[in-house]
């Protein structure tokens, strides 16, 4: 890559709130963003030069923003990977991660079985397409546990608790699909590491806690609050699942610890996380400018950490659909060494991710607490 002006271009698969934050990490790289989605006037159009609005699998899509391009990546799952592949190649347009990767992740029983397989230690799991299997499943793994749609979840859509016997068929209906089922993990908290595969290197960011309720991420405590052992032992999972992985960028990797402090992978996402946002105050890397860095083959940057940092999401807080105006934002934005990102989008609705607050100290004391009062200070009703 040779820096000129205008610079050499990123086109990304997905123009949402990931699309739009990796814009704002692309400028000062000298970098320009070309993203496609099928919403106009998508949430990262502010930030990017242009939008080609089309569907994630749509190849002529894909076709005109490989041509217009100089690389390829994504920012959800939901690319095809054949058609990338195939556009990749006709147009000679390097694609990172690979599509290899994405046929992966994108099912996940396939991305359990060849995890385990590496020697990556996860929940035990069964492929499920019956009620019969469920139950024959839960005889072994025992209730509760939890079944999950094989493709196309995503904040806990996809995934049901199956308390016991009775549960069984209303489950599999509901998922209505090809499902895997796993064994409940009883866990101290819920850990995620961001990983980054470069041209010649790899590189993990600090441990992060992360909280969730209702399978939705609510905040991101980094360093996490779990010993040193336990974090050194994430970290070594998180470099044993790069090994597995192809090509370059940005791996969200979600882990537990276990009451006993061992670690189990939970899930990978193949881009930049929720749970890797703190990382644009907290670290001297964000994990968006890194993606950058390595889809493009730079070097990568640091990842250390600056100072503890705990980032919360803002979600929708009303009971219809309805136009997004948030309330309550001055408060974050007169507070020293707390940071407002809003992601743009015109509507809001239950539960929806419609940006986050980041809080920073030099005591990690008292922080999750006070970003809690800050996010709780705003609202959309």
């Amino acid at each position: 890559m040779t820096l000129t002006s205008p610079g050499p271009t990123v086109g990304v698969v997905g123009g949402g709130q990931l699309g739009r934050m990796l814009g704002e990490a692309a400028a000062p790289l000298g970098l320009e963003l070309l993203v496609t989605d099928p919403t106009p006037d998508c949430p990262a159009t502010p930030v990017v030069r242009d939008q080609i609005v089309g569907d994630f699998d749509e190849e002529a899509t894909l076709r005109e923003l490989a041509e217009r391009a100089d690389y390829l990546t994504f920012e959800i799952e939901l690319a095809d990977p054949d058609v990338l592949e195939r556009v990749a190649e006709e147009t000679g347009t390097p694609v990172h991660p690979a599509p290899e990767t994405l046929r992966t992740i994108q099912d996940k029983l396939v991305q359990k079985r060849r995890l385990s397989d590496a020697g990556v230690p996860v929940p035990e799991f069964r492929a499920v397409d019956t009620a019969d299997d469920l139950r024959e499943a839960c005889e072994e793994l025992g209730y509760p546990a939890m079944l999950k749609a094989r493709t196309g979840g995503y904040d806990g859509r996809g995934n049901i608790r199956v308390e016991g016997s009775d549960d069984v068929e209303d489950a599999v209906d509901e998922i209505a699909g090809p499902a895997m089922v796993e064994e409940m993990v009883d866990f101290e908290r819920e850990l995620a590491v961001m990983g980054c595969r470069g041209a010649d290197e790899r590189d993990t960011f600090p441990v992060t806690e992360t909280i969730h309720r209702e399978e939705i991420l609510r905040e991101s405590v980094a360093p996490a609050r779990a010993s040193r052992a336990v974090r050194e032992r994430a970290r070594d999972v998180a470099h044993d699942v790069l090994d597995v992985m192809d090509g370059r960028g940005m791996f969200g990797i979600e882990l537990f610890e276990t009451t006993d402090g061992e670690i189990l992978l939970n899930e990978i996402a193949p881009r930049p996380h929720n749970s890797g946002h703190w990382t644009i105050e907290g670290c001297h890397t964000s994990q968006f400018e890194q993606h950058l860095r390595a889809v493009t083959g730079k070097p990568l940057g640091s990842t250390d950490q600056r100072f503890p940092t705990v980032s919360t999401n803002i979600l929708g807080d009303v009971t219809e659909r309805q136009p997004a105006e948030l309330r309550g934002e001055d408060s974050v934005l007169g507070t020293p060494r707390a940071h407002l990102h809003w992601y743009g989008k015109r509507e809001v609705y239950g539960l929806r991710k419609m940006g986050h607050v980041t809080l920073t100290d030099d005591d990690r004391d008292g922080l999750l607490a006070d970003a809690r009062e800050l996010r709780d200070g705003l609202t959309f009703e």
